[in-house]
């Protein structure tokens, strides 16, 4: 069976000119066809949501990219992806404050990302209706997220970086590291 990264080089030029045609088609078609293909990891469905997600995003996209089954991406403006990176079933990706994601990076089931925070400030105003504080976050390249882990807004997970089930990652972590925990803590160091 062939990987999917040779399946892509492959098809490389088909997919790149229908994504090309694909940014004419209107937002409410490409955001339609994007909820038909998610309950889906065939390649049909795979190669559908790339198209689309490379049609939003145009150059700020890279190669071979992998959106699992039940992703959610919303703010495509505020996102910017390298090559080579899998995002598998029911992640969740919020790139209202931007979000930048760096190349072979695997972003393990049930994950998510957000890039603003809640603010409680307005005490006349309920809780959910105050502003959101928008804060980017910075994956590098080489990084593997494990399932069910929470990036919050304003982190920062530098190159060659393994994040642990489970962890909440929160603020700068060091390149080259194993972090676990809430919040995530350095627990190993990678050479």
């Amino acid at each position: 069976m062939m990987s999917g990264k040779y399946l892509f080089k492959i098809f490389s030029f088909v997919l790149l000119l229908f994504s090309f045609f694909f940014r004419f088609t209107p937002v409410f078609f490409r955001n339609f066809l994007w909820q038909l293909s998610s309950p889906f990891e065939g390649y049909l469905a795979l190669s559908l949501r790339y198209l689309i997600l490379r049609s939003f995003l145009w150059s700020k996209c890279g190669d071979n990219i992998f959106i699992g089954k039940n992703v959610v991406i919303k703010n495509f403006d505020g996102l910017s992806l390298g090559s080579n990176i899998s995002i598998h079933a029911n992640s969740y990706i919020d790139a209202a404050g931007g979000v930048y994601i760096g190349d072979e990076v695997s972003m393990a089931h049930n994950s998510s990302i957000v890039s603003f925070e809640h603010t409680w400030g307005d005490i006349y105003t309920p809780i959910k209706y105050n502003p959101t504080k928008l804060k980017g976050v910075y994956i590098g390249s080489d990084v593997w997220i494990g399932c069910g882990v929470r990036v919050l807004a304003g982190s920062q997970i530098k190159e060659r970086t393994v994040i642990a089930a489970g962890a909440v990652v929160r603020g700068p972590l060091v390149a080259n590291g194993v972090y676990a925990g809430v919040p995530a803590k350095k627990v190993k160091d990678i050479l």
